[in-house]
């Protein structure tokens, strides 16, 4: 009980859910959005309970049509299998949602055209969230599976550039194949603004993945061993930073060899910001 109230009471509502309920009470289709409402309380429930068992810090969970987003600041900052088990934890509850539609309808204790609808929108729901666009859930394993295999900011930086341009390509369909709506065009909408959002502040995220790793060293079995030049500056060592990965700095043409750990600590905490490695290991 004590989980679900805390759930509960990170609940809030995004202005366009608002817009929606209005709209709903005008246009006579409240059971339609109360269907959808259950359906994204309970997959945001997924990431909460995943979420919670890792015990992040969660701030909030906003929630707004077709889906709702985890305010909190672990994410990105922890293994890449924690993050996503609690990003798929979302979609998982759909597979419990349609068991749950499927045991309402054999006992007969909703009518047909409600189990119809539920079916409907949990599958449009399920779907648009898989979808490669950041904040959705598609759009969080999409930079995680990048994260594996490239740096954590051009990850980051790829996955924010491809979300406008889906958000651009949805719109191009929408115009073309679709007559206008206006819950589409406040979808997408939102989803740009995310981006944008996430694009203005990708310098503080960064600094934010370096700063977990200097306050909380990375327990892991993989190591990489960067080449670096004397004249790279501390920053543009850590712009080929990969999460699961420990890293050791070797000086081209010699030995000498840094420590992730000793680098973190010279950017933060001695100011080293603007000096070149091979000031920084000349000095006495």
């Amino acid at each position: 009980m004590k989980i679900v109230l805390n759930f509960l009471k990170l609940i809030h509502i995004h202005p366009i859910l608002v817009i929606f309920i209005f709209i709903s009470f005008i246009t006579g289709t409240f059971t339609q959005l109360f269907l959808i409402f259950l359906i994204v309380i309970i997959h945001e429930a997924g990431h909460y309970l995943a979420a919670s068992l890792y015990k992040w810090r969660i701030y909030s969970i906003v929630l707004w049509i077709f889906g709702g987003v985890m305010k909190t600041d672990e994410s990105n900052n922890r293994k890449i299998k924690e993050d996503i088990i609690v990003t798929i934890a979302g979609p998982l509850q759909h597979i419990f949602i349609f068991l749950l539609l499927l045991s309402f309808d054999y006992l007969n204790i909703l009518p047909k055209s409600v189990i119809s609808q539920g079916h409907y929108y949990n599958a449009m729901i399920l779907l648009f969230n898989l979808l490669p666009i950041y904040p959705l859930d598609g759009g969080k394993l999409l930079f995680y599976f990048l994260s594996t295999i490239v740096p954590f900011r051009k990850a980051h930086q790829f996955t924010i550039v491809f979300s406008f341009l889906s958000c651009f390509s949805l719109i191009l369909v929408q115009i073309i194949f679709f007559p206008f709506t206006l819950s589409a065009f406040l979808l997408i909408s939102f989803l740009i603004f995310e981006n944008w959002t996430e694009w203005r502040n990708k310098y503080y995220t960064f600094m934010r993945f370096l700063l977990n790793r200097l306050n909380h060293p990375l327990e892991c079995n993989k190591s990489e061993i960067l080449i670096i030049s004397d004249e790279c500056r501390l920053i543009d060592v850590f712009k080929q930073f990969r999460r699961n990965r420990i890293h050791e700095l070797q000086i081209a043409e010699s030995e000498y060899i840094l420590s992730e750990n000793k680098c973190l600590r010279l950017y933060f905490k001695e100011k080293k910001v603007m000096e070149t490695i091979g000031e920084i290991i000349r000095e006495p």
